[in-house]
């Protein structure tokens, strides 16, 4: 994939996921062969749409990808998935530190220091999960187990 089509795939995956509030990320790849684009859309909060694609044996190699918010949890799942750029509404200090770190190239509207719960009295389990963790297979089963702890609340 060119420098440019990453680009064009970005631009592409950001539009869509900017037109369609029910959208949690966008992934956006287009095949060098014959031009043609496949877009992947995630509906859902947070990282569940990362996870349902992770499940479902889903690979985002030399894709772009648009989230609403990304941590470092988000990122590693990124990461996992093997986006190739990763642009987010709000992204996370760490955040971007992992995708960076994974040689993901990131962007953002909003750099926040860290990604808080939804009742915004302190850091987000997500991110509490992976907080010491920065390898993207164990932090898949960390965010796994952190989820099903949520589920069971």
């Amino acid at each position: 994939m060119t420098d440019s089509s990453a680009a064009t795939d970005l631009d592409r995956a950001k539009a869509v996921l900017l037109d369609d509030d029910s959208l949690g990320c966008v992934a956006c790849r287009t095949d060098d062969e014959d031009g043609r684009t496949t877009t992947l859309t995630g509906t859902g909060r947070g990282v569940r749409p990362l996870l349902q694609w992770l499940a479902a044996g889903r690979s985002l190699a030399g894709s772009s990808a648009a989230d609403r918010v990304v941590g470092k949890g988000a990122a590693l799942l990124y990461a996992r998935l093997g986006a190739r750029t990763v642009y987010a509404q709000t992204m996370s200090e760490a955040g971007l530190a992992a995708l960076r770190a994974n040689g993901i190239a990131a962007s953002y509207g909003t750099l926040v220091p860290r990604i808080l719960n939804r009742a915004r009295t302190g850091l987000c389990p997500i991110e509490r999960s992976v907080a010491t963790i920065d390898d993207p297979t164990a932090a898949e089963s960390a965010i796994r187990a952190a989820v099903a702890e949520l589920m069971r609340r």
